[in-house]
């Protein structure tokens, strides 16, 4: 997806999420699609509609006027937020990132410039609506910017970077896929120039500055690239591995149970359902405390103790902020 078409998604969900009442459809085609001609923006908007409601965005057709034929549309916030779900850890980074390219900085002033432009054409904004997209994870990596960019854009990046265990630095010309997350590392995957080979370099270990070396549109993704299939099959096995023991309610937290080495029905910290007792391995304490927080009262941790301290801290800790 071109980041020109990406942004006008963004903007057409902002449009149709921060209103409190239906939006007539010249309305949307003067603020979003003034350049298109008829037939243009009638082919872009259906697109667009079928595009955001294939991403589960409930977008809802009414009536302006009891007296009116005229079709208005919009997105409410209570049917747009997520209820709650239960993620394998490859999903749970997946959202991560997406959480992450929401927080970026690009696309944040993405989200800063629509509300301006819907402001500044009379639109009445409620901007509370978009708290439900309200982001949790992080990425510190310098160099996240211009890999996310360059993936978004199809130019080719080139990047000193230092292998685990050497200390030397090689000059790498990569052409990036994507960006994503592998137990508890940024990863970026695509096809290594010099080698003519698919790679996954870890981003902590980019040495100086990345730098897009092409013309967008340079290169083409393959369309049965699986990032994350390629990230497991070339990153580093996780190392130190230790294992939880948690208890989960039934019917719940299916990417805990997969990973699972054994399981058992018990009593559990409540009688509202069964519980199981999960052997669970995982290689680090923050990034097994990330993914139990999105199951909330699904999971209870029993050991270790350092893990059920960090769940303990962090719940004490929202429920101060509140």
């Amino acid at each position: 997806m071109s980041v020109r078409k990406s942004e006008r998604l963004l903007n057409l969900l902002i449009m149709l999420l921060v209103q409190r009442h239906y939006v007539p459809k010249e309305r949307i085609r003067e603020i979003l699609y003034a350049e298109a001609s008829d037939d243009a923006f009638e082919k872009m908007f259906e697109r667009d509609k079928d595009e955001l409601r294939a991403l589960g965005v409930p977008i809802e057709v009414g009536s302006l006027d009891a007296f009116f034929e005229e079709p208005g549309y919009r997105v409410r916030p209570d049917d747009f937020a997520l209820p709650e779900i239960d993620l394998a850890a490859d999903e749970a980074a997946v959202v991560g990132l997406a959480t992450r390219v929401w927080q970026h900085a690009r696309l944040a002033d993405a989200t800063s410039d629509a509300l301006k432009k819907l402001t500044a054409a009379g639109v009445t904004v409620d901007e509370s609506a978009l708290d439900i997209v309200e982001p949790q994870l992080t990425a510190e990596e310098p160099s996240f910017d211009v890999f996310w960019e360059a993936a978004q854009e199809r130019i080719p990046v080139t990047f000193d970077y230092q292998r685990g265990g050497s200390a030397e630095v090689a000059t790498r010309r990569l052409e990036p896929w994507g960006v994503v997350r592998y137990s508890g590392r940024w990863y970026v995957v695509g096809r290594d120039v010099d080698r003519d080979d698919d790679r996954v370099f870890r981003l902590s270990r980019v040495r100086g500055t990345a730098r897009k070396s092409g013309p967008p549109g340079s290169y083409t993704i393959p369309e049965n690239a699986d990032l994350r299939e390629v990230t497991r099959r070339l990153a580093p096995a996780p190392r130190n591995q230790e294992t939880a023991t948690l208890l989960a309610r039934a019917g719940t937290c299916y990417g805990l149970r997969r990973r699972a080495t054994s399981g058992e029905r018990v009593d559990g910290p409540d009688d509202a359902s069964a519980w199981d007792r999960l052997s669970v391995p995982f290689a680090g304490t923050d990034i097994l405390a990330d993914e139990l927080m999105g199951y909330a009262a699904n999971v209870y941790v029993e050991a270790p103790d350092e893990l059920r301290k960090v769940i303990v801290d962090r719940l004490t800790h929202a429920a101060g902020a509140r």
